[in-house]
């Protein structure tokens, strides 16, 4: 199978390189046994990649997020999960794009060389899902402390990372004038906060996603841990999310050309009624159609990192380049099923994994329907329905 993207070579080179050396057989077994997969995470680390983002000045490659999207592409479409590891890429702007000169001095060089890991995001709570603005974790401050109380949920790879970065409330929502308003960002060395006041709670899911609730009573944070100002975490956060979409779009375009490489091969090679069933239209017509989309969505992905690149607004993009993906590959991976028939649910075939994985994608990080409703709003201008 033939992509019409072939840009940035070398990355995709080197990437698939080192993802060759972690088989199908390494990432079903991580799976099988609900296990985080350190060798692979050190690898990628050792070789640079999880610090593509980083300015050179603090020990990175200095590189964007296109090139970083192109990491993430890269290890879906090698049969990996990047959900393991790609946190790091997008936490990595909200800190870059707002983080004070002594913070990126601090964190940055100690997270490209790998000795600490900064892969967690501290948003969603279980009262309000997608509803940022109505969080209930308040972070109060006190001398050169804040002190944090609350629940969050849905936070992964807390249990291996060093730090997150976490929203909370330090002004109520009553007192704001807007309601995006009065909410801060701040680094949580998580080490310390489960001896002092946090609780991890794991939540078992149908994907190896290792992903937790917390628990917060009274956690007591110093205030060189605020990033930026004090209320103006909501803006700050959108860095880190409209990365986080768009690196996902990426990570979907993977999973998509996973797919039909495994379709297109196991088509042309399975034989019934005396001949190959990839020359049968009915299952031509469905994985053309998938590649098709696929590339469409490629596109929007590579429009959104320019965007993002250029320090201009992506949001839009960003959404509309997760949705395009998130559909394309949940496509790619049904009829990968299905025209594989019963050797599709075989778990030595790897489908039934990957499809797991890219199911994730119509829900987190954004569902489908709340990106339908963003471009209802903002772009079509339609009355707001929520």
């Amino acid at each position: 199978m033939k992509s019409t993207f072939n840009n940035y070579p070398e990355i995709r080179e080197a990437v698939r390189a080192l993802c060759a050396q972690f088989t199908d057989e390494y990432h079903r077994k991580i799976d099988e046994d609900k296990a985080y997969p350190e060798e692979f995470v050190d690898a990628l680390t050792g070789a640079g990649w999880l610090a593509a983002m980083i300015p050179e000045e603090f020990g990175g490659s200095g590189l964007g997020l296109a090139e970083a999207s192109v990491v993430m592409e890269e290890i879906n479409r090698s049969g990996g999960n990047s959900g393991a590891c790609h946190g790091q890429m997008y936490n990595m702007s909200t800190l870059l794009r707002n983080g004070s000169q002594a913070q990126k001095e601090f964190y940055l060089p100690k997270i490209a060389s790998g000795e600490w890991r900064l892969q967690s995001m501290a948003v969603t709570e279980p009262t309000t899902g997608t509803d940022t603005t109505k969080i209930r974790t308040t972070a109060v401050k006190k001398g050169d402390r804040y002190v944090i109380n609350g629940q969050k949920v849905w936070i992964s790879r807390v249990q291996h990372s060093d730090w997150m970065i976490l929203l909370a409330r330090t002004t109520p929502l009553a007192e704001v004038k807007k309601k995006s308003e009065g909410m801060s960002i701040f680094m949580v060395n998580i080490k310390e906060a489960m001896q002092s006041g946090m609780v991890v709670q794991p939540i078992a899911n149908m994907v190896n996603h290792e992903t937790n609730e917390l628990f917060f009573e009274n956690l007591e944070i110093p205030e060189e841990n605020l990033i930026g100002e004090e209320g103006k975490g909501f803006r700050y956060i959108l860095d880190g999310l409209n990365a986080e979409r768009t690196l996902i779009a990426a990570e979907c375009i993977g999973d998509g050309y996973w797919f039909m490489d495994r379709a297109t091969h196991y088509v042309k090679e399975r034989e019934v009624f005396g001949r190959p069933i990839g020359q049968n239209q009915g299952v031509q017509f469905p994985l053309a159609e998938s590649f098709i989309e696929i590339e469409a969505a490629n596109l929007m992905r590579f429009r959104a990192c320019e965007l993002f690149d250029q320090g201009q607004a992506c949001g839009a993009e960003a959404n509309m380049a997760k949705y395009l993906a998130a559909k394309a590959s949940w496509e790619a991976a049904n009829h990968c099923l299905q025209f594989h028939g019963g050797f599709g649910f075989a778990n030595e075939y790897d489908i039934e994994r990957k499809f797991r994985e890219t199911r994730l994608y119509q829900v987190a990080p954004i569902s489908t329907n709340l990106i339908l409703s963003y471009v209802a709003e903002h772009l079509l201008d339609l009355p707001r329905s929520f």
